[in-house]
């Protein structure tokens, strides 16, 4: 799951805030950074294992820190759901692949192709199935002042929903995206309770579109003029014409692909910086749309959140990420020398295993480096900065609620998981 996702997921648990009584965020960051290394460090000795407890772990973290009104929230999932989750939807994953395999199998030289294509509507259309469900899940293990929320809502039809969404959204170059997010944020959130109160969202597609049209033109633009000059530069007629001669400097010349490639690369290098410097304003907008549009009854919700301090997280986990990059090569510097003089005594065959080895585990430990890194900055800090910007309306409504809702199954989350459609 991104970042957006599991920010999303925090506050959809209800941390809300009122100016009498504003969400309190009580920041355990070294507990936090704690928690992550020995998850990592269990991670690495249980081959990947180890990730529902430690996913039940964070979670029991985020939501304990997070008080409004004095009360903070709880979660009740356990590692043992999860993994049975995941196990049962491993089991219902097999038929389908063997599907797709005896169709490969069964279509010749036009099995690969089908296949994929089947793949990718079946398993995209699964995906969503999941998420719905996995946030059913979630939801149903959130509890605040002794009452849980719960999900209601056909997941299939919210599957088919975001499927078609996701589809104009590619269609559109991306134009769809705030429509669609206000389409598929209306249906969760009218199948959203906490206790037997109701919510709804209210954020306007529109009003999303209007923000975040510049950062598009900004970004897309360029890019597609890009793409079309360095279409238009290449000579196709020549560049066919030209094609099996041996003199390779003459066909790039005369054909112009010297031109395109110096467009591509240029496309590429706006791409990237418009990426890095425009996503967090599109993040921040996009978050205080988000809250801005929540409803619980008649609690209304607003966010205070600034775009700089998005950027400042951000800046955070890029100082950190820096700093480990540096500590992580002079240690893999300092261990390839020794790897070297102690490889020199053994036979090439033991050598390359015992290379390998050392390869595949300065690779792991490398990623979850960064990982780590990634959940104590950028997750933990969006999540502070949310639910510190959070003001709440009517918070009087909180005192009228009653038990609703049972428990759901973590099929659910497991199948999202088995699908990497997972998140916190």
């Amino acid at each position: 799951m991104t970042t957006f996702d599991a920010t999303v997921s925090a506050a959809a648990t209800g941390i809300v805030a009122s100016a009498g009584a504003p969400v309190r965020f009580r920041d355990r960051s070294r507990a936090f950074w704690r928690l992550l290394v020995h998850g990592a460090i269990w991670l690495t000795f249980t081959l990947g294992l180890y990730r529902f407890w430690l996913t039940t772990d964070i979670r029991r973290h985020l939501w304990s820190s997070t008080e409004l009104a004095g009360e903070s929230f709880e979660y009740i999932g356990t590692a043992r759901e999860l993994l049975l989750g995941f196990l049962i939807a491993i089991v219902l994953l097999l038929p389908l692949n063997a599907a797709l395999f005896v169709v490969t199998l069964g279509l010749g030289e036009f099995g690969e192709i089908a296949a994929v294509m089947l793949s990718f509507v079946l398993l995209g259309a699964l995906g969503q199935y999941a998420v719905y469900r996995a946030r059913r899940y979630r939801l149903s293990r959130t509890v605040y002042r002794g009452l849980r929320f719960h999900q209601t809502g056909s997941a299939w039809r919210y599957a088919v929903c975001a499927i078609f969404w996701w589809l104009l959204i590619t269609l559109t170059a991306g134009l769809a995206y705030p429509f669609a997010q206000a389409r598929l944020e209306r249906f969760k959130m009218r199948n959203t309770f906490y206790g037997n109160l109701p919510g709804r969202f209210e954020g306007s597609g529109i009003r999303l579109f209007a923000g975040v049209l510049p950062l598009w033109l900004i970004a897309v633009v360029p890019f597609a003029a890009a793409i079309v000059l360095g279409v238009k530069g290449v000579d196709w007629s020549a560049l066919a014409a030209i094609a099996g001669g041996d003199d390779l400097s003459n066909w790039v010349d005369a054909s112009g692909l010297d031109r395109a490639v110096v467009y591509a690369g240029l496309t590429a290098v706006w791409l990237l910086l418009s990426f890095a410097v425009l996503y967090p304003i599109f993040q921040a907008m996009v978050l205080r749309w988000w809250a801005g549009g929540l409803r619980f009854g008649d609690i209304a919700v607003k966010s205070r959140l600034r775009t700089t301090q998005v950027y400042g997280v951000y800046g955070r986990f890029l100082w950190y990420a820096f700093l480990f990059t540096l500590v992580a090569g002079v240690a893999i510097g300092v261990g390839w020398f020794g790897l070297d003089k102690l490889t020199g005594e053994f036979d090439t065959e033991s050598d390359e295993i015992i290379t390998t080895v050392a390869a595949l585990g300065a690779y792991v430990a490398v990623a979850l480096g960064y990982a780590t890194i990634h959940q104590a900055t950028v997750r933990l800090g969006l999540w502070r900065c949310l639910a510190e910007s959070l003001d709440l309306s009517n918070l009087a409504a909180l005192d009228h609620v009653s038990a609703a809702g049972d428990a759901a199954s973590a099929v659910g989350e497991g199948l999202a998981d088995a699908l990497g459609a997972g998140g916190v």
